[in-house]
């Protein structure tokens, strides 16, 4: 056996060594289907069934849909790509006004306001007496939705029955079998 060069400096305290990460950040990979104009079915969250317009693809995969808003109630959201259905049904959305999609895109456009922490003993009680506020939705992001909501219903407008789809709900009885649909 060979013998090992032994080191001749030793720390006195034990350097923090990092850790290697194994895993590497891979870019998210959308599905073919997926093009702006899309129809979609989405599966999960507060407007689970109902059938709306892509947008655009965000980054981190995620999606930006409309409803629109004034046909089945869902406005701009974020959705994550794996929990909707694409269709083969497509909208030009060509005409949407783009600086206002890349602000809605943004992260910031998101964020949430920082609540104000650590309440008074005084501050606590009185909550309970008065019933609290109503948030109003922010005059900017109405406006936005109006903007975009806009083109997106010409266009909706102009092919038959498509904005009672788009106002249909989607659901499954139980002899349908999803992975044996043409969407």
């Amino acid at each position: 056996m060979g013998e090992q060069n032994m080191s001749k400096y030793y720390p006195a305290e034990d350097e923090a060594q990092m850790k290697k990460a194994r895993k590497t950040a891979h870019p998210t990979k959308y599905r073919a289907s997926l093009t702006p104009g899309t129809v979609l079915v989405l599966l999960s969250g507060r407007f689970r069934g109902k059938r709306v317009v892509l947008l655009r693809q965000l980054t981190q995969g995620t999606l930006l849909i409309t409803g629109p808003f004034k046909s089945n109630g869902v406005p701009l959201r974020r959705v994550n790509h794996r929990y909707v259905i694409a269709t083969s049904t497509t909208v030009d959305i060509s005409g949407v006004d783009s600086a206002t999609l890349d602000r809605v895109a943004s992260d910031e456009y998101w964020s949430r306001e920082k609540k104000e922490t650590g309440k008074s003993e005084e501050d606590f009680f009185k909550d309970g007496e008065e019933t609290p506020a109503k948030k109003d939705v922010d005059p900017q992001r109405v406006e936005d939705q109006k903007k975009v909501d806009r083109v997106v219903l010409e266009v909706v407008r102009k092919v038959a029955d498509l904005e009672d789809y788009l106002k249909a709900s989607f659901s499954l009885r139980g002899d349908e079998k999803p992975h044996e649909m043409v969407f």
